[in-house]
């Protein structure tokens, strides 16, 4: 079986990946790897900043490996928080003071579309490929549900009432920009 690491000391990302690639591949972590320096997300896109922990990976373990960065963008807020979703309420990384400041920027906005965008970028055998991920859907006036994280509990996707964190793990998986670019990465990765 094909060995990958996934960039990233997120588990909630990781448990994610690993449930929608199921056996395909085997998905090492960081922590798999005794990977523990904080690798630098400076990029001003997502894109970049995917390429970063890819490419880090790949240059100081001599692994193949994918990353990924993922950013909530906001119509009303011209696409903020984007790239510095993680670290839109203060570099601590707070989910909730997060999407604390985001239901306070919107409280007087009526136009409340928003998307999350996900990119992965694969360092595979000297490739680098690129698989993005999109899911639509508007902000919430209030936080509602238990699962997920970071700002699943505003974010209602287009053709739902419920937001992420309400759907639940398995439905949110189905759907989710990040099960976009997952299964173009998985679909890749099997030759399909």
């Amino acid at each position: 079986m094909e060995k990958l690491v996934f960039a990233t000391n997120n588990n909630h990302k990781l448990d994610e990946v690993r449930a929608i690639l199921g056996s395909a591949v085997e998905v090492l972590s960081l922590k798999d790897i005794n990977c523990f320096e904080n690798i630098p997300e400076t990029a001003d896109t997502l894109e970049g900043n995917a390429l970063l922990k890819a490419r880090f990976v790949s240059e100081h373990y001599g692994m193949d490996c994918f990353a990924d960065d993922t950013g909530l963008e906001i119509d009303a807020l011209d696409g903020a928080p984007g790239v510095y979703s993680a670290r839109f309420a203060g570099e601590e990384c707070d989910s909730r003071k997060n999407v604390e400041k985001v239901l306070a920027l919107l409280e007087n906005i009526d136009n409340r579309k928003a998307r999350f965008r996900t990119v992965i970028v694969l360092m595979q055998k000297g490739e680098i490929l690129y698989f993005e991920g999109t899911v639509s859907g508007h902000i919430a006036r209030k936080p509602a549900g238990e699962s997920g994280f970071g700002y699943d509990p505003i974010f209602v996707p287009d053709g739902y009432e419920k937001t992420f964190a309400e759907l639940g793990t398995e439905e949110k998986n189905r759907i989710s920009h990040r099960a976009v670019a997952v299964s173009k990465l998985t679909a890749h990765l099997l030759g399909k």
